[in-house]
């Protein structure tokens, strides 16, 4: 049981093509090299400007076919969450638009899957990681049922592209914390109650579930559990992002306090959730849950740490929560299917000794996480291989389950 292995360029700045071909050449290629890959898969983020001008342009689509040759790279996902700006000074609630109520959301979406079919290896299959829905508010019936449409309509589109150019690109609706669908639950509930293949429902062959495993480690969720309850409502895990979040034991402590407090920072929000006698409460970010959590309970905080890093004592990574998920996933219909994405995005915020901000740190930083990813996420791939993007073994039984 095998799950193919790349790493996600929502890592760099580049919104143009003249700037990913230059990331290409400057971190994915090296990335590949240090990680001692024969080829390696790169999980690719485009822009809205940049997937629509490269759906509209074989010329463009040829360029960068022939950067990701050159440098031993392919590609089978793309991550069409953020839609512009992921490395503006702010982004935090700007990352939520536009919502799958405004037909931006669709257009730039279908465009992702146009330059994406063009881009899979021959016999590989494509996934495309989406917000879910929105924001939580303001979120009203009249948008979701807007969304609804949307998302019917984008699974048609979808299947006929298959038709056209015998590639399926499958959409992956990603919950995460604070947002319209903030659990696998949610996603599960909505999904499951619009799917089917008549008019107006949204066709599960084509429309599935992306797994973050930070967003899912946040929620106290089991691994197994939701997975399972993905599986049973009909559904697929089309993605996992690898990825881990901050634990915090015992955030009264002042030294787990202060310790925390580090990875507060202006770009992106850092949602945080306290398990306590059965109640999970919750902050929008981590700012707040200082100011207003009771730290009655442990905290899990959506920071994406590295994947290979051992926070110090008092803080811990979530990383059996990833493991536990992954090898759910292995054990499900689809899940040799499913694609295993190490989405560590904010290695330019971290706290000072951990952050990696010049070219040589941060291709050092991936190449250990996908290090990892090949050791700790089944038995050892092969790194000398050539071939496709290389997949990972990984055991059709779970590990032990994590708090």
């Amino acid at each position: 049981m095998t799950m193919r292995l790349s790493y996600c360029t929502n890592v760099h700045p580049a919104e143009d093509l003249d700037g990913v071909l230059d990331q290409l050449a400057r971190y994915a290629g090296p990335v590949r090299e240090a990680a001692g890959l024969g080829t390696l898969g790169v999980g690719l983020w485009l822009p809205a400007t940049l997937a629509h001008r490269l759906a509209g342009s074989p010329d463009e689509r040829a360029r960068l076919r022939a950067a990701l040759a050159e440098q031993g790279l392919t590609v089978h996902t793309l991550n069409a969450f953020p839609y512009g700006g992921f490395h503006a000074e702010v982004v935090k609630h700007a990352v939520y638009s536009p919502t799958w109520a405004e037909p931006e959301r669709a257009a730039y979406t279908l465009a992702c899957a146009e330059v994406l079919a063009d881009l899979l290896p021959e016999g590989v299959d494509g996934s495309i990681s989406t917000l879910p829905l929105a924001w939580r508010e303001p979120w009203s019936p009249q948008q979701d049922a807007a969304a609804t449409r949307a998302l019917a309509d984008l699974s048609g589109d979808l299947r006929r592209l298959a038709d056209r150019t015998g590639r399926t690109v499958r959409l992956a609706i990603e919950p995460e914390p604070g947002c319209v669908l903030d659990t696998v639950a949610d996603v599960v509930g909505w999904l499951a109650a619009r799917t089917g293949t008549g008019p107006g429902r949204i066709d599960p062959e084509h429309v599935g579930v992306c797994l973050d495993t930070c967003h899912l480690a946040v929620s106290f969720a089991d691994p197994a559990a939701a997975v399972r309850r993905i599986e049973d409502a009909g559904l697929r895990v089309v993605k996992v992002q690898a990825s881990a979040a901050l634990h915090v034991a015992d955030p009264a402590d002042p030294a787990a306090r202060a310790a925390v407090a580090r990875f507060a920072e202006q770009r992106y929000l850092h949602q945080v959730r306290e398990s306590s006698g059965g109640t999970v409460s919750a902050a929008d970010d981590l700012p707040e849950a200082l100011a207003d959590l009771p730290g009655a309970g442990p905290w899990r905080v959506h920071v994406h740490v590295p994947l290979h890093h051992r926070p110090a004592e008092p803080l811990a990574s979530t990383t059996q929560v990833l493991r536990d998920a992954v090898a759910a996933v292995a054990g499900t219909r689809h899940g040799a299917d499913a694609h295993l994405d190490v989405e560590t995005y904010t290695w330019s915020v971290l706290p000072a000794g951990l952050a990696a901000r010049a070219a040589d740190d941060l291709v050092a930083g991936i190449a250990a996480e996908l290090r990892w990813a090949v050791e700790h996420l089944g038995a050892a791939a092969h790194p000398g291989a050539a071939g496709p993007a290389p997949a990972v073994p990984v055991p059709a039984t779970t590990a032990r389950r994590s708090a």
